[in-house]
């Protein structure tokens, strides 16, 4: 595999498990590190740079960080954004593969979709129990939280791709073991309600 493979797989990567946390936020990291030229965006991505395009982010951006912090309100915000992050991110690396043959640009939207799904879908699985939580700080710290590791992998995806690979492969691995746990502890869970209702 080409270095100049490995450096678009890691911005894909990277800014896909970002913007399944934070789609705007995304945008607008990658948006301003190519508009002060700290960053060089490949192929159509470059858009991202265009201070329109930069302003709505930010707007959006503020507007997200706002509501993330609030109980049931950022749940809300973010079930809504289920049917946005994943096909965002899906653009954003259909975007980073601009010089590639037409198959790898699909092959590289799916991975990106899927990508942001499993990052989203493991903020969601996480918020859950937090907002159940009588006190509210919780909730907000948790969201900092998200705030700081979007914007820490879109700058690593941007600037360090190799190290977004590592850091994203990581984080999926992580996300599988603990699905795979909170799956056997559910079915553990489920068999012995059975055997409950039988015995009675």
């Amino acid at each position: 595999m080409s270095s100049a493979i490995v450096q678009t797989l890691g911005l894909a990567m990277g800014a896909s498990y970002a913007s399944g946390l934070r789609l705007y936020a995304t945008v607008a990291v990658l948006g301003l590190l190519q508009h002060f030229g700290i960053v060089r965006l490949p192929g159509s991505l470059s858009v991202l740079a265009n201070p329109i395009v930069i302003a709505v982010a930010l707007v959006l951006c503020a507007a997200e960080f706002l509501m993330d912090k609030v109980p049931y309100v950022g749940s809300a915000w973010n079930a809504f954004h289920t049917f946005v992050r994943p096909p965002a991110a899906a653009l954003l690396s259909y975007g980073a593969f601009s010089s590639a043959p037409p198959q790898w640009r699909v092959l590289a939207a799916l991975l990106g979709g899927a990508v942001a799904l499993s990052s989203h879908s493991a903020k969601m699985a996480l918020r859950t129990p937090i907002e159940a939580s009588p006190e509210p700080f919780s909730t907000s710290a948790v969201s900092l939280g998200e705030d700081g590791l979007t914007a820490l992998l879109a700058w690593l995806a941007a600037a360090h791709p190799v190290i977004s690979i590592i850091i994203v492969t990581a984080l999926l691995a992580a996300a599988f073991y603990l699905t795979m746990k909170l799956y056997r502890a559910f079915r553990g869970a489920a068999g012995r309600f059975v055997r409950i209702l039988r015995s009675g």
